[in-house]
């Protein structure tokens, strides 16, 4: 499989482009690669990049995108930080990946049994981690049940992942509300923001859409 050209990105919709990623990971739960000389694609891409998605995932060392959709050299922009939450320098990030570079698909992955929201859900403590943990709160708070304080923690594992979920659609609705120009290349249809949850057990990613 070659790198993609521009022409090839120009042919990709956001439909397509999440197709794309949706094939890449039924093809790494069955264990197969797409044929890909990984050599031949840094020689493709050494003038240029043309990707046609953006991933912004946990920094997990189990949840890499290139591999969990099987994508090769040039095919993807990867930001990666600790409970896939964003910011303002991911949000410049996204913009150039999307208005300058002509990425057609933002998807925000999270992933069963995260740390970060683990810490978040137990309102852990050290250094500028404590910062960084306030960025996902909002998903914990607005996780409802249980109600019970004692289950409210990271030793309850189907509120750790019900939190992750929600901090997906909360980190969506971040992107649309705080950034004017991903907001209005969505609604002109030019690009999808999706979001999707990685299970670590399966190796599978459900998509919300």
């Amino acid at each position: 499989m070659k790198a993609h050209t521009r022409e090839t990105q120009a042919t990709m919709t956001p439909e397509k482009s999440l197709q794309y990623l949706k094939e890449g990971n039924v093809r790494f739960q069955n264990n197969l690669k797409a044929n890909r000389n990984l050599l031949e694609q840094v020689n493709d891409t050494s003038d240029g990049q043309f990707p046609f998605a953006t991933i912004l995932s946990c920094i997990d060392s189990r949840v890499s995108a290139e591999l969990v959709f099987d994508q090769g050299l040039g095919d993807i922009f990867s930001v990666r930080i600790a409970g896939n939450f964003v910011n303002q320098d991911i949000l410049g990030s996204m913009e150039f990946a999307c208005k300058l570079a002509g990425t057609k698909l933002i998807v925000v992955l999270g992933h069963t049994a995260c740390g970060a929201v683990k810490g978040a859900c137990d309102d852990a403590k050290l250094g500028n981690l404590t910062n960084m943990l306030a960025k996902i709160k909002p998903a914990v708070e607005a996780v409802t049940e249980p109600q019970d304080a004692s289950l409210r923690n990271s030793s309850n594992a189907d509120f750790v992942d019900n939190v992750s979920a929600k901090n997906v659609q909360l980190t969506i609705d971040r992107i649309v509300e705080e950034s004017d120009v991903l907001a209005e290349m969505q609604n002109n249809g030019e690009i999808k923001i999706v979001g999707a949850m990685y299970d670590i057990n399966t190796g599978a990613v459900n998509f919300y859409e």
